[in-house]
């Protein structure tokens, strides 16, 4: 049994704002996401605005099977400040969100509102035990678009992306989804 990481079996999606009860102002945390060039791995920074605590991690992610990003495999080292000094040269391909916790129908979910070039994306995920547990799940009503298998919502590419890029993305899904739920003539 391989211990140096975990897996994550989630589904993500699309949502034009924060559920209710769900606030701005709602109790989160924030994220500093920083993308080390032509790796799967990242700094992350996690900020609590409440106790203004700090945890740094370097991380790993990658599918577990091939292409399916539903699937992925995480691996993570927790850094002191001392270390994660050492790390800051990495800073630069910066994604900043905040994340947002509730539960809906029985599942934990987590809401990411993106800050900066990707102010107006917002989403959120569900995360299950195993791929059986995924899918029988009914998207929330809250959920625009499922996008949990396009890569290109993936924080390693999204990293490059501003909002327009995402709109133009989203027409696209758009478009494919009304064309795939037409009747048969």
């Amino acid at each position: 049994m391989d211990k140096t990481n975990k897996t994550e079996f989630q589904r993500t999606f699309l949502i034009e704002a924060l559920p209710e009860p769900l606030t701005r102002a709602s109790r989160h945390l924030q994220f500093f996401d920083n993308y080390i060039a032509e790796t799967r791995m990242r700094l992350r920074s996690i900020r609590d605005p409440e106790t203004k605590i700090w945890t740094h991690i370097l991380q790993q992610r990658f599918p577990a099977n091939g292409e399916d990003v539903s699937c992925l495999k995480i691996a993570e080292i927790y850094l002191n400040e001392r270390e994660y000094e050492r790390f800051q040269l990495f800073e630069g391909n910066e994604i900043r969100k905040n994340r947002y916790f509730h539960e809906f129908d029985r599942k934990s979910f987590a809401f990411d509102v993106y800050l900066g070039d990707l102010w107006g994306v917002n989403i959120a995920r569900v995360e299950f035990d195993n791929a059986d547990a995924m899918k029988p799940f009914e998207p929330p009503p809250f959920a625009v678009f499922e996008v949990t298998n396009d890569p290109f919502f993936l924080g390693d590419n999204l990293v490059f992306k501003k909002f327009a890029d995402v709109q133009a993305e989203v027409a696209i899904i758009g478009a494919a989804s009304s064309v795939s739920e037409m009747p048969d003539e």
